[in-house]
């Protein structure tokens, strides 16, 4: 399928390219149209440039807190374009690029501006809402993936997470039932070496998130997670074994092993929020070690090569990129929600003490009008 390379401290990871973004000689280039390589760095450029803006718009007070996700552009893109259109996505609150290749409108930026419509606007694109509880989403990935195999037809979950979510009960409760039904569930770790700001040799004394998978009784794979070349050749394979009733199990486990965990290494190269400091915790030359290896940058050199990106077409992909997220932003900066209806959405029935909380705010509302809802009373 592909050879093994290294990133920085790392090895024994499938790659395809190499950090200057040439083709290694043993590789082989995954079947996809000339027409689907640049549709990916598109979206890739896509994301990083939501990034940016975003970025500065919580520096402006006009979003709130916000986890940005330069770095890991190629493993959320391309292990999208590896699903069909009709595969679920659960996924975590720092992968708006896998989101992003359905499409996005302005709602998702409502949910960073606090207004609640903006989560769970996507679900007519097969994904689930967006998850900020650290893991939580996996037992509910593995349950969407046995009720598909229950009602016996071959969809497929793709479940995303940071490697701190290994950390959580969550993953192994969702793991464990997924390795024992055997799901149709892909478990997508997006390890960036760090929750927040513990490195991920401080989270876990496992070797590998990826060797997790064994004792759950099924496959666990490492892949460059800054090549997207090689992230979409292993999910794909993940993709189509998750998909494939009789895939079978290595001898020593028995029994069909469907689900795959994939372990895509890779670099947070901004702060993990807006609110927080990386300089604490780490030091410029561990990042500049591994921007060599920015995805955008190497992508864009194998598409060079290949007669597939010219000057011009960079610059014409940056400018509708640029005109496609500015008018998502003034679309969404146009929304005035009611504050009150924030006690809307919480419950499917209001709780006594959500609705002796609305009462509160519609009586302070009613006597001091709706500058009363904008101070601290």
């Amino acid at each position: 399928m592909t050879t093994t390379g290294s990133l920085p401290g790392e090895s024994d990871l499938v790659q395809v390219l190499d950090q200057d973004g040439q083709v290694h000689d043993d590789a082989t280039v995954p079947d996809l149209s000339d027409e689907q390589l640049v549709e990916i760095y598109e979206q890739m450029r896509f994301a990083r440039h939501l990034d940016e803006r975003a970025v500065t718009m919580h520096r402006q007070g006009r979003i709130g807190t916000y986890p940005p996700l330069a770095g890991q552009e190629a493993a959320q893109v391309a292990s999208t374009h590896a699903l069909a259109d009709e595969d679920w996505i659960s996924y975590q609150y720092r992968e708006h690029g896998a989101a992003g290749v359905r499409g996005m409108s302005y709602k998702y930026l409502l949910y960073w501006m606090g207004y609640e419509e903006g989560n769970g606007h996507l679900a007519e694109d097969y994904i689930f809402p967006m998850n900020i509880s650290i893991g939580s989403q996996m037992p509910h990935a593995t349950g969407m993936a046995w009720a598909s195999k229950l009602k016996g037809d071959d969809t497929v979950v793709m479940c995303h997470f940071g490697e701190g979510s290994t950390s959580e009960g969550d993953f192994h409760e969702g793991l464990n039932f997924a390795g024992v039904y055997n799901v149709p569930a892909v478990f997508f770790c997006n390890n960036n070496q760090y929750a927040i700001s513990i490195e991920r040799q401080n989270q876990t004394a496992s070797a590998t998130i990826a060797q997790k998978a064994q004792a759950y009784g099924f496959e666990g794979m490492r892949v460059d997670g800054m090549d997207p070349l090689a992230v979409y050749a292993v999910t794909q394979a993940a993709v189509e074994k998750a998909r494939d009733p009789d895939a079978e199990a290595p001898e020593d486990i028995g029994r069909a092993g469907r689900p795959t965990l994939i372990e895509a290494v890779m670099y947070r190269l901004g702060a993990h929020t807006t609110v927080d400091d990386p300089d604490a915790y780490r030091e410029e030359s561990e990042v500049e070690r591994w921007a060599a290896f920015d995805p955008i940058e190497r992508y864009e050199t194998f598409l060079r090569d290949r007669g597939l990106l010219t000057d011009d077409q960079i610059d014409s992909i940056q400018e509708r990129v640029e005109d496609e997220i500015a008018a998502m932003i003034d679309e969404a900066e146009e929304i005035e929600p009611d504050p009150m209806e924030m006690f809307e959405r919480p419950y499917d029935s209001p709780t006594p003490r959500v609705q002796e909380q609305k009462e509160y705010l519609a009586d302070l509302r009613e006597r001091h009008g709706d500058d009363a809802l904008t101070r601290d009373e």
